[in-house]
């Protein structure tokens, strides 16, 4: 199993892209094969890619996650093409369909029948970067637009790698079931081990009903991380975060994160946690948050933990593990991509 690293947005701790390139290239040295950059309501991580390309040699770079609903099916092949000529063939293509307070608020676009749109999405996507001429008639996405005029057109610029592999974010049994269906590789966030193992399932069966390989699709399942002697300070520093998915990461009515929680049987407290988020109160919500839920959905706590817990990623069919660190300095996190290094060895 692999480590990849996700850098997340620019926040707090790594405050300019310098920092992030400075904790890129210890996760290089350190044979991390993969950096993954966020999407949000913020920083563009295509852009923070093709910065981070420039100042690195071999690490992959992917997109964890472009949101469907932020740009065309054509704006993202031509941004992934770029970028993987910038890199001489290491870009991954990350594909999400967000959530409504995202796509709604931020974008202004309907959030109806997501999956339906992921499908015609990288039809496109897969058409323009094999540099054939864009014709599609789906549900979602007409191409060229009908009684316009409008023709179909090929890109232009080609990628390196043919084909670019595209990778899908999913976490319920239907979204993993297309991801294994149409992508190179699924990207649930948060799954514990015995999760991944039973939704990878839907994944086999999506390929299945394809008639593709399903060994052929990667796993690779991200997950929040803190590695220390102190199991209490490792929780301590991953809380917050986990508060901010779990209460904030959506609406009331629709949270993937808070779903989740409440599919592995920790409903009341992800309840508890979400309404104190929307009260304001995000002290309250980190408190609601108990060791056994911070355990199963986060990689922290001692070094023999976090190795058994690698192990167990392994073992239930997880082909790169990708991390997020909370710790709190720089100096902290190259500490901590190193000490997931070994672990993980």
């Amino acid at each position: 199993m692999r480590l990849g690293f996700s850098i997340g947005t620019l926040g707090p701790v790594a405050a300019t892209h310098e920092a992030q390139l400075q904790l890129v290239r210890e996760a290089e040295r350190l044979g991390y094969d993969s950096v993954w950059a966020s999407e949000g309501y913020g920083v563009d991580p295509v852009t923070t890619l093709a910065w981070l390309a420039a100042g690195t040699e071999r690490i992959r770079l992917g997109t964890g996650v472009i949101q469907v609903t932020g740009r065309t099916a054509i704006a993202a092949a031509m941004a992934a093409a770029t970028v993987d000529r910038l890199s001489g063939g290491r870009f991954l293509l990350g594909l999400g369909a967000s959530g409504p307070q995202v796509a709604e608020g931020w974008h202004g676009h309907r959030y109806e029948r997501p999956l339906a749109h992921l499908r015609d999405y990288v039809a496109v996507v897969r058409t323009a970067l094999d540099g054939r001429p864009v014709r599609h008639d789906g549900p979602e996405i007409t191409l060229p637009l009908p009684d316009s005029r409008g023709k179909e057109l090929t890109l232009q610029a080609a990628p390196v790698q043919r084909p670019l592999p595209i990778h899908l974010a999913a976490m319920g049994p239907k979204a993993a079931g297309l991801a294994g269906e149409i992508a190179d590789g699924w990207l649930p966030i948060h799954f514990p081990p015995e999760h991944l193992a039973e939704t990878l399932e839907h994944v086999r069966a999506g390929a299945a009903r394809a008639g593709r390989d399903a060994s052929r699709v990667e796993v690779s399942p991200m997950v929040m991380a803190m590695v220390d002697d102190d199991a209490d300070y490792a929780r301590d520093m991953v809380r917050p975060m986990l508060a901010l998915y779990l209460g904030g990461m959506g609406t009331r009515g629709v949270n993937f994160y808070n779903r989740l929680a409440h599919r592995l049987g920790f409903g009341d407290s992800a309840s508890r946690v979400q309404d104190a988020y929307f009260d304001g109160d995000l002290g309250a919500a980190v408190e609601e948050l108990p060791d056994d839920l911070v355990d199963a959905l986060t990689l922290c706590g001692t070094p023999e933990r976090v190795r058994e817990r690698l192990a167990a990623y392994r073992k239930a069919g997880a082909t790169r593990l990708i991390v997020g660190l909370n710790a709190p300095t720089v100096d902290d996190r190259l500490e901590q991509l190193a000490w997931l290094a070994e672990l993980n060895a």
